[in-house]
């Protein structure tokens, strides 16, 4: 059963029925979330019984997500297709983790490893979107809208298409060619279920479409928290299973500091939202990890706000192209709320160049023959400043979230191996 109990806005505070298919909060045009009723789901299941670590996906946790698989009436809206329970790869041995003393990991969520789950769409937007899926099934929704800088894009679309669904799915034309590649094709296969539509040169011109040609006509929109919170209890799942657990281990326990690419943000508050849940749980206490935000310099929003000591983002126009193209977010309706977490965690916003970026994605290959996406390749790359700058410390441990995998990036980064 679910013990989701309401919606509620995260800056109104608000409180909405949780089977309510709404988008933003109607009070202040920001974001909503779901709320759990933590206090009945640890009475009906004492020392985490709802844990269940045998499953090698992110439903693992059970009656912690908005739906439980466990639950046959929650099981018939889920789409289940491997998503999650990712590897923390040790990269100690990293030039500067090993000179600075650090215990570095990488949560790998491209590439698929045995003896772990594997997103479908080699990309952690499948967290979200299984979710996203999952819930508009449950609401009776049948066609979706999402504008994408292209993984969100390709992960809507094959849940969709799993789970009965129609999907629109609009982003700009120099998307990735694989990820682009990947919509068309469905599209073609599947012309009645699948519309693609390029319009660009960001996300935010990809929404406007929407907003005039789609939403008006009946399509949900699931773009970047305008769905009802439902891909931040996707994106929980990844704060979880940084928290739980090693194999033949029972204490949940959090890393000194997470580094984290940030687009729109959706990562940042589903992973603060799983560390309340499981502090609530009694499973965990009220330290944090410092939460570091990485963004290109092309286009660093949140870098800029967080320097200014300001409240929320301003739409920036793009300086330029980056290889990091899911960093290329202008702006974000839940930006507000990233700047708040990295604020109560003590940590930063930071930028790299894009020239960092390609250094640091082609040393990893050559070294490690890792396929790390760009984007992971950029929070690697602002090791040296957070370094240099004392946001790290010797003997802490670090985790890089590595979102996705560098083949979705091929032909244009073929060079850099």
């Amino acid at each position: 059963m679910s013990y989701v109990y309401c919606l509620r806005g995260i800056a109104s505070g608000r409180e909405y029925p949780a089977d309510v298919a709404m988008n933003l909060d109607p009070i202040d045009g920001r974001p909503v979330e779901m709320v759990l009723d933590l206090d009945r789901l640890r009475f009906d299941h004492p020392d985490a019984g709802w844990y269940r670590p045998a499953r090698k996906d992110m439903w693992r946790f059970g009656a912690l997500l908005a739906l439980d698989i466990n639950n046959p009436d929650d099981a018939r809206h889920i789409v289940a297709l491997g998503e999650g329970h990712t590897p923390l790869l040790p990269y100690s041995d990293h030039p500067l983790a090993a000179r600075a003393g650090l215990e570095l990991l990488v949560k790998e969520e491209g590439k698929a490893y045995p003896g772990f789950g594997a997103n479908p769409t080699q990309s952690f937007k499948d967290r979200g979107m299984a979710m996203v899926v999952a819930q508009a099934r449950r609401l009776g929704l049948t066609r979706l809208a999402v504008p994408t800088q292209g993984n969100a894009g390709d992960s809507l679309t094959r849940y969709a298409l799993a789970g009965g669904l129609e999907v629109v799915v609009a982003m700009p034309d120099d998307t990735p060619l694989p990820i682009l590649g990947s919509v068309a094709a469905a599209a073609h296969r599947h012309p009645d279920r699948v519309k693609l539509e390029l319009r660009g040169p960001t996300i935010r011109e990809a929404g406007a479409l929407l907003r005039e040609k789609y939403l008006p006509h009946g399509w949900f929109t699931v773009a970047t928290f305008q769905e009802p919170g439902w891909r931040i209890e996707g994106k929980k799942t990844l704060g979880l299973e940084i928290a739980e657990p090693a194999p033949g281990q029972t204490r949940w326990s959090l890393p000194d500091a997470v580094i984290y690419p940030t687009g729109g943000g959706t990562g940042v508050l589903g992973m603060w939202k799983a560390w309340a849940e499981l502090e609530r749980l009694g499973l965990i206490d009220g330290r944090r990890p410092r939460l570091y935000c990485v963004q290109s310099e092309t286009t660093a929003p949140l870098v800029h706000a967080y320097a200014c000591a300001a409240l929320d983002t301003e739409l920036t126009e793009p300086l330029g192209p980056t290889l990091a193209t899911g960093l290329n977010v202008p702006g974000g309706v839940g930006h507000f709320r990233v700047l708040e977490i990295l604020r109560a965690s003590g940590g930063a916003a930071l930028a790299v160049t894009e020239a960092e970026i390609a250094t640091e994605l082609a040393r990893v290959w050559r070294e490690k023959r890792w396929w790390i996406s760009p984007e992971g390749a950029a929070c690697l790359a602002a090791l040296p400043q957070l370094l240099d700058r004392r946001l790290l410390r010797p003997g802490e441990r670090v985790v890089v979230v590595n979102t996705g995998s560098l083949e979705k990036y091929l032909p244009n980064l073929r060079h850099l191996l």
